[in-house]
């Protein structure tokens, strides 16, 4: 079955169409045999042509000019557009006077009905001087350039190579409301090739604003970076779950044209040039706060093992006052930003 009916919002019978693959007759005995009776026909004509002239009869000789001519130069010629050649990994969607005939996936050189006709409503998209989309346009000089689908249209066959889709990066609010700029590269595949074709307008410029809208979702679930109130989850932090949410969303946006998701992943990641030095800052300030607490852990320690040596050891006693002033100037030494000078005693400790 090709197709299967659904029931939209409103209860009205919707109509999905499914691909279905057929095969065509060989294409080089049907290019021989057409060429064959071509000529056949061609001789034909020059044969009753040339009969007239010889004392045939009139009728037979009329008769025969028409029908050698009929065949050689209306019926014949026509029948050579139904051949057609399939490159590898390379699809052609064909219909029949407005209905669809089947789709051609195998490789080779095929002949099938001459009245067929391949139909591809992104190489319709591309042949016009632009087709605007949310974050690039199509064109067919421009394809495949940063911000576009990379896809190379030729003719109305439709590629089921592995493509890529590199949208520009667009500027969103994060969990926490913060502008950010964000860009995503997209590995994408045509898998249905009736649905590509029959069930959206254009599956290049479908998929582009469906992976916006994916993109502008997962991204407003989440901060940019870890946030103040606990949550580990980020933009920064967890690529590969992002990736993931990211691609299972996307894939079922893009279910209805027949494309399969192959990966998604986010290849550009800033803050917004308004805010950007702002979070400099603060990320500098988070850097410095960590730092100087890791150093001050590390001075207490220090001075507490150096009390309990000294004690242990009976160096020196040292009552309350100067244990105090010891490590106050052993905490200055270790915990300040400049090299200590000392100062030299030469009177008495006390």
């Amino acid at each position: 079955m090709t197709d299967n009916a659904t029931v939209g919002k409103n209860g009205e019978a919707k109509t999905e169409r499914r691909e279905k693959r057929i095969t065509g007759r060989n294409g080089v005995t049907a290019l021989i045999l057409l060429i064959l009776l071509t000529l056949s026909s061609w001789v034909g004509f020059c044969l009753s042509v040339f009969g007239s002239y010889r004392g045939l009869p009139a009728i037979v000789a009329g008769g025969g000019m028409v029908i050698f001519g009929v065949l050689g130069f209306a019926i014949l010629p026509l029948c050579f557009a139904g051949l057609k050649a399939i490159n590898p990994n390379e699809a052609l969607v064909l219909t029949l006077f407005g209905q669809y005939y089947g789709t051609l996936r195998e490789e080779g050189f095929f002949w099938v009905h001459p009245f067929c006709v391949g139909i591809n409503p992104a190489a319709s998209a591309a042949a016009r001087p632009q087709v605007k989309a949310s974050s690039g346009s199509f064109g067919m000089a421009d394809l495949g350039e940063s911000g576009r689908v990379g896809a190379n249209i030729r003719g109305k066959k439709i590629s089921l190579k592995a493509l890529t889709l590199n949208n520009e990066k667009q500027k969103v609010n994060d969990e926490l409301g913060n502008p950010i700029e964000i860009g995503v590269n997209v590995i994408w595949q045509v898998r249905d090739t009736a649905k590509a074709v029959f069930q959206v307008d254009n599956y290049l410029e479908f998929l582009s604003i469906q992976c916006d809208s994916a993109l502008r979702d997962i991204a407003r679930s989440y901060p940019y970076d870890v946030s103040d109130l606990g949550d580990e989850r980020s933009l920064r932090g967890s690529s590969q779950e992002v990736a993931e949410q990211l691609k299972a969303e996307l894939q079922e946006k893009v279910e209805v044209a027949g494309i399969e998701v192959l990966e998604a992943r986010i290849t550009h990641l800033a803050y917004a040039p308004e805010i950007a030095a702002a979070m400099l800052q603060r990320q500098q300030a988070a850097a410095v706060i960590q730092a100087r607490q890791m150093i001050v852990d590390g001075a207490v320690s220090m001075v507490e093992m150096a009390l309990k040596k000294l004690s242990e050891r009976e160096i020196v006693v040292l009552d309350d006052e100067r244990r105090a002033a010891m490590v106050s100037n052993l905490l200055v030494i270790l915990c300040g930003s400049k090299e200590a000078q000392p100062i030299v005693n030469s009177g008495s400790l006390y």
